[in-house]
């Protein structure tokens, strides 16, 4: 395997700013790839929460010129590197990064010049490559923040001897989150008008960064092999079927690995104790503590079920407020809440403990000492999404023994084996319609083999502790997508 080099441009990247699991990959793929060899570097936003201090940055360069489609802008760059030696490169703009939150406000309002800051991004990703004669082969961009890089790549820089043959590759965490907005931004993104038709970047009269990407990208990649499919059908795709099927054997999905150096009971410096599958001594005084913490009736008899998560439409967490009470009405259940977003929920969610004092705690907010706990100290962990490209927390939850039910879809199909009740054998708890109905009836069945079936809740735990989801396996197969990338765009294909 010959030795590749790979710029990642990214508007998230742990540890430096993270809203979600993108922030995850980007850092565990490059870390990973680095390991193995490869010279890869990250570029991101120099957001008001990257400490100078507190991440070490150095200046890099003091002025970068980036040409924009109708003007010039000017930004500095700093540098650092991470515990695990990637370079990361910060794009300092304080117009467009130096601000509260990364894609919003504090009520959850969208930035409305998003599609400026984050176009400039990307040509500022490339730009920093062109001055720093770093000749990349790959050019790795992750959602619509970035998806632009690919389109720029072919369109503004074809015959650039420094990055002139670097193939550009799109990954696709959630489909849901396209970057469409008004035509009048389309002159700064600066891609001509030619290029603003309904197969590349127009879309319904506005542009469409996410769709403008999978149309240039050399390969185009999603988080998991069932997403992958399910985004080629009109119900997951939010309009990009036709598109994503186009790209033909050039889309592809990989599975997110875990890092399991943050992520594993065994030597989790976060919780109360630590344990093993062939000693889980640990995970029973993790559960005591959990449930002293959220104020829970203290019995180890009594399963716990978890929820950590984003409070969003895509998480189906309105579904089981339809059905969490009826449940802890109805069964000897517990429940342990971790999140925050929308509104109505974090006030519903953040009420359910004086309702229900003994039986439900919730923390709205989000601490990641305490998702640790949860992951530790829960018996079940539930994710009724309704669609997951991958999904990281259903993962964490079998290295730790806390089973998973979840629904049938995406990520959560690939990494979760079902329960059989004959044999014992599976993983967890799934269930295919996304109702009330039938997450009350996936949570009885899972609380009933609880209390009558414990072999069995034993069986399964030790088997979920064994699966392994690294992130080197997945690595290498990003390694064979960029190998063909770069086969596609030397051979002229856009597709």
């Amino acid at each position: 395997m010959d030795r590749l080099r790979v710029a990642m441009i990214t508007s998230e990247c742990v540890p430096f700013a993270k809203t979600g699991g993108l922030a995850d990959v980007v850092g565990a793929l490059a870390k990973t790839l680095r390991s193995m060899g490869h010279d890869v570097i990250v570029v991101m936003p120099r957001y008001r929460q990257v400490d100078v201090q507190r991440f070490q940055l150095r200046p890099f360069f003091q002025q970068m010129c980036v040409w924009m489609g109708d003007r010039e802008e000017w930004c500095a760059v700093h540098s650092t590197r991470t515990e695990d030696d990637v370079p990361v490169y910060f794009i300092e703009h304080n117009m467009y990064f130096d601000r509260e939150g990364l894609y919003h406000d504090a009520e959850f309002r969208d930035y409305p010049d998003n599609p400026r800051r984050f176009a400039f991004l990307t040509r500022a990703g490339l730009q920093l490559c062109r001055d720093m004669r770093f000749d990349a082969d790959i050019v790795h961009v992750h959602d619509w923040q970035t998806a632009l890089a690919p389109a720029y790549l072919k369109v503004w820089h074809w015959n650039d001897a420094v990055i002139g043959k670097t193939a550009g590759v799109l990954t696709i965490h959630n489909i849901g989150y396209q970057g469409i907005y008004p035509a009048e931004h389309y002159p700064y993104i600066g891609l001509g008008w030619q290029n603003f038709t309904s197969d590349k970047l127009e879309d319904h009269g506005r542009v469409n960064f996410l769709k403008g990407g999978i149309y240039f990208a050399d390969m185009v990649t999603t988080v998991s092999p069932t997403y992958a499919r399910e985004t080629r059908t009109p119900e997951y795709a939010y309009g990009m079927a036709p598109y994503l099927n186009a790209k033909g054997e050039n889309y592809v999905g990989i599975l997110n690995g875990v890092d399991y150096s943050h992520w594993d009971p065994a030597h989790d410096p976060l919780i109360p104790a630590r344990y093993t599958r062939d000693d889980l001594r640990g995970k029973a005084i993790c559960k005591d503590a959990l449930q002293r913490r959220f104020g829970l009736e203290v019995s180890p008899e009594i399963p716990i079920i978890a929820v950590v998560s984003r409070f969003a439409d895509q998480k189906g967490l309105d579904v089981l407020a339809a059905c969490i009470e009826d449940i802890v009405d109805a069964m000897i259940v517990q429940f342990v809440i971790l999140g925050s977003g929308d509104r109505n929920l974090e006030q519903y969610y953040g009420a359910l403990p004086a309702r229900h004092g003994g039986r439900i705690g919730s923390h709205i907010g989000y601490s990641n000492e305490l998702a640790h706990w949860i992951e530790a100290g829960a018996d079940f962990f539930i994710m009724p999404s309704r669609y997951e490209p991958c999904g990281l927390n259903q993962i964490y939850s079998l290295r730790y023994g806390t089973l998973p039910i979840v629904r049938n879809t995406g990520g959560l199909a690939d990494t979760v084996e079902q329960y059989d009740e004959r044999t014992g054998d599976g993983t967890g708890f799934k269930f295919e319609e996304l109702s009330p109905h039938a997450i009350y009836y996936t949570v009885g069945w899972a609380v009933s083999t609880w209390y009558d079936r414990k072999h069995h809740i034993a069986k399964m735990r030790r088997k979920a502790m064994a699966q392994e989801f690294s992130w080197e396996d997945s690595a290498r197969r990003y390694v064979v997508v960029y190998e063909r990338a770069i086969r596609n765009k030397r051979g002229g294909h856009e597709q």
